[in-house]
């Protein structure tokens, strides 16, 4: 194989497990937030546990990514994710007519939340092992790409689908995971199976770790409450919420190609604070009155969320070199665990403010601050071998 290939296809088969896992299976709720709610589908709150309940399986999917790699092989693992999601979506479609309740709906959003923490814990080591050193960048970028491109197909795709009612999205999301996963499997990276984790010992980290994950509960607000900020908390059409879910989405896009390629040239520590600089931006612009700081805080807040993650990549693969997938999966793990809590704390906070979405931002903002204080902290420098 051409070496150009050897890095694209792997990539481009990670990009496409990252679409579906995180874009689809993860956030292509945000815009289907306020469509359930106005079906009746859930309440305000109700629809907020969603959200929670998928971080959850989540973090489930992330602890177990790894040792699925191991049992099952990385190209059977990813067919596990995938198939999941798949699953998942047409659960969630069944449940609509008549509505089958709440329950239902939280078990197969964790599921899907399981989905993407596998994809997400096996796909980016595992392209990075697949190709060479000098590409590693690169196909890191190209990976983390397919989380923004799965944003931005569900936001345009779904105002369309909406019109025909909200099974007929979720039914719509699965036949385009199942297209996905068909015309992709073949390409999924192939390294050889991890050694177990006792025989395992990357640096600490604690810094990053601990920076990671308040990033990560930063970035809720606008994982879950985005849309629904836009369409009932600003009283705009549903075509508004997805709007705006695109641009998060085209944000995410940028983030993800720059983020890896300024961490492989410049150094993960100083492109990792200029992350924590945006997403603190990002999480104040929803709190200044008006319509028009929510639209600019969406590719901003997409851009450090999903360029954040890029950079933690690289900055793993710089710190720890051949354990770079072990200490990936304890910043994914952490960056999940505090999502999962964060999100059961705001849906919490937003049902019982009565869906007061500023206070949800604030304490976003509040989070992505110490996420930055505690990166201004970290002073360790990468060393091992790449």
């Amino acid at each position: 194989m051409p070496p150009d290939r050897a890095v694209w296809l792997p990539g481009l088969a990670g990009a496409a497990a990252l679409l579906v896992g995180i874009g689809l299976a993860r956030f292509a709720y945000v815009p289907l937030f306020p469509a359930m709610v106005g079906a009746g589908l859930v309440d305000g709150g109700g629809a907020g546990l969603l959200g929670a309940t998928n971080f959850a399986g989540y973090l489930a999917g992330v602890l177990g990514g790894r040792a699925l790699a191991r049992w099952l092989g990385v190209p059977r693992a990813l067919d596990l994710g995938m198939a999941l999601a798949v699953l998942s979506f047409a659960a969630c479609a069944l449940a609509v007519a008549p509505p089958w309740g709440l329950a239902w709906y939280a078990v197969w959003r964790a599921m899907a939340g399981v989905a993407g923490g596998v994809l997400m814990a096996v796909t980016g080591p595992a392209v990075q092992a697949s190709v060479p050193p000098a590409a590693r960048p690169a196909a890191g970028g190209i990976v983390m790409t397919g989380v923004g491109t799965g944003v931005v197909l569900a936001g345009s795709l779904l105002p369309a689908l909406l019109a025909a009612g909200v099974a007929a999205s979720w039914l719509a999301l699965a036949l385009l995971t199942l297209l996905l996963w068909v015309g992709m499997r073949q390409h999924f990276p192939a390294p050889p199976p991890p050694p177990t984790e006792a025989a395992l010992r990357p640096p600490a980290a604690p810094w990053l770790l601990l920076a990671y994950a308040l990033s990560g509960a930063g970035m809720v607000p606008p994982m879950v409450y985005l849309a629904d900020f836009v369409v009932r908390g600003h009283g705009f059409p549903l075509g508004a919420g997805s709007a705006t879910w695109i641009g998060f989405g085209v944000g995410a896009i940028a983030g993800g190609l720059a983020g890896a390629r300024l961490a492989g040239r410049f150094g993960g520590r100083p492109v990792f604070l200029a992350w924590m600089g945006v997403q603190v931006v990002a999480l104040g612009l929803p709190l200044l009155p008006g319509l028009w700081p929510l639209l600019l805080a969406a590719p901003l807040s997409g851009f450090a969320a999903i360029g954040a993650t890029a950079v933690t990549l690289t900055l793993a693969r710089q710190r720890a070199g051949s354990l770079a997938g072990v200490l990936w999966v304890r910043a994914t793990a952490g960056y999940a665990a505090a999502q999962a809590g964060g999100a059961f704390a705001l849906a919490a906070l937003f049902a019982a403010s009565g869906g007061a979405h500023a206070q949800v931002f604030a304490a976003g903002l509040a989070a992505s601050i110490l996420a930055l204080l505690v990166a201004l902290a970290d002073r360790e420098e990468g060393s091992r071998t790449q």
